[in-house]
């Protein structure tokens, strides 16, 4: 006997969300409306640098996301605002970009050198028009490592229902293994000295943190997986230690969680530095066994004795300074916390910084060259925090102890000879060193003053003879220093004696 059985239809609704590495497939679906997201790549490397969005082959953290929907087997009609697409789910960095070189999507920011230029903005979602049936948009990559998912939502106009897809698209790739380390400290980043009479904290919160090559957390461990070394060789070194539950001293073995191992840092009575050392071991991410394969990264901590505000050290230009001549120069200071300390480098022979005043005195030695100097000056204060500053100066060659003027090299008044009355007279004084400047005091009235060259030049005319001799001086400057000499010269009449001169 044949049975006959007679299928009856059940009406099945059947909701599918598109997944999966960058490719997507199709979305929630109700007859005739679906959508698609689709990733150019579902790989895109770690965004260290913060490399602006880009399209193309020279753009490798960005990537062209697609959206297309159809209405049965026909592209969905065009429109403003048509899709809506949102990173859903996975990193929290990351972005999506419209790069379609509209204003309103763009920002201006420096350019680094004094200028400005336009740059994409940055968007967690976004809103697209539909042109046949789709459009485009971009992702760009940050530096945190992990899945970013993206959904894209469409609506149906006759059921008013949304339709959605995603895509999922791989950020870097965490291999669990230490790569490197830093430091974070607690505001303000800074300690005050043991005891400070000003409120300074004396202790401070720290995060040592273990990244690995995709610059996500490093595993833990049983056993510790960063070593914190205080390094040794700093006055404010002494007395400083390190704290974490039952561990304290110079140095601390501690284990990670989620990547982060916190202690203390506690100073001592002295003011300067504290350098920090921490290491990880890349062979098995265990400091407390050996460190095999180190990674390290070292960190100061300055502590101050008072808050000021930082030491500043001006240029200075002294000029001329002359070989063999004592000289002196107070160098100042603005800022800082007294008392300062100062050196001071690149000075000609015979130049120095008195440490404590600040004072640069010196003779400079006859056997320093004669040229431009640009010395350093370094001035450190009582917090141990340093300023710089250049002093300039021009070193020039001086007189020799035995300079002669008028082949006169006493204190004597040396005679230069007569002039006689309606006759030239000129006199010249010439040296054997170099830019030598000449003046004259108390000269006879008809008696001129000049130079040629580096020559100091007499010339004149006497009228009337004089009776006896007359005295005038004369003084040869180099640099600072001087020579004078008191010399003489007699007027007479002509080839005959003046009558009048007895």
């Amino acid at each position: 006997m044949l049975k006959y059985f007679k299928l009856l239809p059940i009406a099945l609704t059947v909701a599918i969300t598109a997944c999966g590495g960058g490719g997507g497939s199709s979305g929630e679906t109700q007859e005739s409306y679906t959508i698609t997201l689709r990733a150019e790549k579902s790989q895109l490397p770690l965004n260290v640098a913060g490399i602006q969005p880009g399209i193309g082959v020279y753009s490798p953290y960005s990537t062209t996301v697609y959206v297309d929907a159809r209405k049965g087997g026909f592209p969905i009609p065009g429109g403003e605002n048509i899709f809506g697409c949102n990173l859903a789910a996975g990193l929290d960095t990351g972005a999506l970009y419209y790069l379609d070189g509209k204003a309103e999507h763009e920002k201006e920011v420096d350019d680094g050198n004094g200028g400005k230029i336009k740059v994409p903005n940055a968007y967690r979602s976004i809103t697209l028009g539909s042109n046949s049936g789709g459009n485009s948009f971009h992702f760009s990559s940050a530096d945190q490592a992990g899945t970013a998912r993206i959904v894209c939502s469409v609506t149906d106009p006759r059921d008013k229902q949304q339709k959605f897809a995603s895509a999922d698209i791989s950020v870097g790739g965490a291999t669990g293994k230490p790569a490197s380390v830093r430091l974070e400290a607690q505001i303000p980043g800074y300690l005050g000295t043991k005891n400070n009479i000003k409120g300074l904290l004396s202790q401070m919160a720290i995060q040592a943190f273990v990244l690995d090559d995709a610059n996500q957390p490093a595993s833990s461990v049983s056993g510790g997986n960063v070593q914190v070394r205080i390094l040794s060789g700093t006055e404010a070194a002494l007395g400083a230690r390190l704290v974490s539950g039952s561990q304290s001293g110079s140095v601390l073995q501690l284990p990670t969680v989620g990547g982060v191992a916190t202690f203390a840092l506690l100073s001592g009575v002295d003011t300067g530095r504290i350098f920090l050392e921490l290491s990880t071991d890349r062979f098995d991410n265990n400091v407390s066994n050996g460190i095999t394969d180190p990674i390290t990264a070292i960190y100061p901590v300055s502590v101050l004795e008072a808050l000021t505000l930082p030491p500043t050290l001006a240029d200075v230009d002294l000029g001329d300074v002359t070989k063999e001549v004592p000289f002196t120069s107070l160098l100042t200071v603005s800022g800082g916390l007294p008392p300062y300390t100062w050196s001071a480098t690149g000075l000609p022979a015979g130049l120095s910084v008195d440490s404590s005043s600040g004072l640069l005195s010196g003779k400079p030695s006859k056997d320093a060259e004669e040229r431009e100097y640009r010395g350093t000056v370094t001035v450190t204060d009582k917090n141990k925090v340093s300023a710089t500053g250049v002093v300039r100066l021009k070193l020039v060659g001086g007189l020799p102890e035995d300079f002669a003027i008028g082949d006169c090299n006493s204190n004597a008044v040396c005679s230069i000879g007569t002039a006689p009355v309606g006759a030239n007279y000129t006199y010249s004084f010439v040296s054997s060193v170099s830019n030598v400047t000449w003046t004259f005091t108390s000269l006879p009235a008809w008696l001129a003053s000049g130079t040629t060259g580096s020559a100091g030049v007499l010339n004149g005319k006497p009228t009337v003879a004089d009776c006896g001799a007359r005295q005038f001086l004369v003084t040869a400057t180099k640099g600072a220093a001087t020579v004078t000499r008191t010399l003489s010269i007699t007027v007479v009449s002509g080839s005959t004696p003046a009558l009048a001169c007895p």
